[in-house]
């Protein structure tokens, strides 16, 4: 450790976390029983519904789970187009069902059905199955597990409710303070990873952006576009280069995302690295130190080790070469957000404080606060979580407070 001049972050840094984590983990989150039970009712005559409809449009019962059973409704009874095969027969994979979704009624329904049995089976099942006498879940936090130094949750995890569907949202409705008086609070920062690689790269139109509270996908949208009124769909665009550049994103890859040419494409990303030069330099840097070195390292000397980067495999290399450009990035995120974990648990055990740590969810913490400690949390929590790292950017956090995780 002392070597690679990472002592610093085993002993200021994850060794401080266990503690942390420890506490979290006992501390554990409440779960509203009623709720649970509502909304497996819910689920299971959701599933029902979704059942009988998929057998009308097949003609014929049968096990919608079963891809074998599936395969042959799909590409033999109703003659669809088949794109994959398996050992055993027809692929019924979500990006087969994706590229189907339009050519009939049952493909929607199929899809529905997947992710609500998912649903069911993972949140509502898999919750009954570890809730402890305290009426509470105690996840467990895998602190050594990820090479990009995320934390992972396990037994239940509890970081992958998914927030982008309507019954994924509900779910969050179950997670309640332990004590009806209390609140619950999350506290997440405000687009972390671009912030960190205006910083890597030092990027003077990035971080002034940042630092002078523009919207960052609007400013590089009049950018790249050079217009002052942009439009929605341009905005979106704009996003979706900022962040696949984190990514290493290919030109083909941006115009399967945006629904454009990949000559289009490769257009936008150029556009956006002569916009902004020094992040074209940090990445070409970064894939030459990589090749170099074996390893990409985090603001806090955490690596990641790369043998794929100098693979004779055209195809590990560009993975290689991707990885080399996100885990710095990423890396340096989960890093500032430790730090801000240590912090935070820091002032409130020195301040004999009551609100507690609950929940870490990659960019996001949540937290539990009795109502008299509400006002001095919203300036604190905040704070300690700005200053948890000095970057050349503003670290902005956006707090959020309400009676269960749903609300937040």
């Amino acid at each position: 450790l002392k070597e690679n001049k990472q002592i610093e972050l085993f002993e200021n840094l994850e060794l401080p976390l266990t503690n942390v984590l420890a506490n979290m983990e006992y501390q554990g989150l409440m779960v509203n029983y009623e709720e649970l039970l509502s909304q497996e009712k819910t689920l299971i005559k959701e599933i029902g519904d979704l059942e009988e409809k998929i057998h009308f449009y097949a003609g014929e019962n049968f096990n919608i789970s079963s891809p074998k059973q599936l395969g042959v409704i799909l590409f033999e009874t109703l003659g669809l187009k088949a794109s994959k095969k398996t050992k055993t027969g027809y692929s019924t994979d979500m990006e087969v069902l994706e590229k189907l979704k339009y050519s009939h009624p049952i493909i929607p329904e199929i899809i529905a059905y997947r992710q609500t049995t998912k649903l069911y089976q993972t949140y509502i099942k898999g919750l009954k199955e570890v809730i402890y006498a305290d009426g509470k879940v105690h996840t467990i936090y895998q602190q050594a597990l990820t090479t990009t130094g995320r934390l992972s949750s396990i037994e239940p995890n509890l970081q992958n409710i998914p927030v982008r569907t309507k019954e994924g949202r509900e779910i969050r409705k179950i997670f309640i303070p332990s004590n009806p008086k209390n609140y619950l609070m999350a506290i997440d920062y405000s687009q972390i990873e671009l912030r960190v690689l205006a910083h890597l790269a030092n990027s003077k139109k990035l971080i002034d952006a940042f630092n002078n509270g523009l919207d960052i996908h609007t400013k590089t949208a009049q950018d790249v576009f050079k217009l002052e009124h942009i439009s929605p769909d341009m905005r979106r665009s704009a996003k979706a280069v900022n962040f696949g550049i984190i990514y290493g994103i290919s030109a083909w890859s941006l115009s399967l995302d945006l629904n454009i040419s990949v000559k289009e494409a490769e257009t936008y990303i150029e556009n956006y690295l002569n916009v902004y030069p020094e992040v074209k330099n940090y990445m070409s840097n970064i894939i030459n130190f990589a090749k170099e070195n074996n390893y990409v390292e985090t603001i806090m000397n955490r690596r990641r080790y790369l043998p794929e980067i100098n693979s004779k495999v055209y195809q590990q290399r560009l993975f290689g070469e991707r990885l080399a450009l996100n885990a710095p990035i990423q890396g340096s995120a989960a890093d500032i957000l430790k730090k801000a974990m240590i912090d935070i648990a820091n002032y409130l055990k020195t301040h004999n404080k009551k609100t507690t740590l609950l929940l870490q969810v990659h960019d996001e913490l949540i937290l539990e606060v009795p109502a008299d400690e509400l006002e001095e949390m919203e300036v604190v929590i905040p704070k300690l979580m700005s200053n948890a790292v000095r970057l050349n950017v503003n670290l902005d956090a956006n707090l959020s407070i309400g009676k269960s995780w749903f609300d937040l």
